[in-house]
């Protein structure tokens, strides 16, 4: 196993009354993941699985990707 020591590290924030803050889903509040590396990756729920969110809740939006901003992207 080798130890790459300069891996450049993603932490991914958003900026909320001029504080960083983790990006969070604009619709139920919950914290959202990049599901890639690229920037204009869609983002998903933290922990979703089986239709259910990381506290356990079952928002609307659980399934549906998010832009950067948060906001879900709905099918057209």
């Amino acid at each position: 196993m080798a130890l790459d020591m300069n891996q450049i590290q993603r932490q991914e924030r958003a900026v909320r009354d001029g504080q960083n803050a983790p990006v969070t889903c604009m619709a139920c509040g919950c914290r959202l993941e990049p599901s890639g590396t690229a920037d204009e990756a869609p983002w998903f729920h933290f922990g979703r699985l089986g239709g259910r969110d990381a506290r356990g809740d079952r928002p609307a939006c659980i399934d549906a990707p998010h832009d950067r901003g948060g906001l879900p992207i709905l099918a057209a």
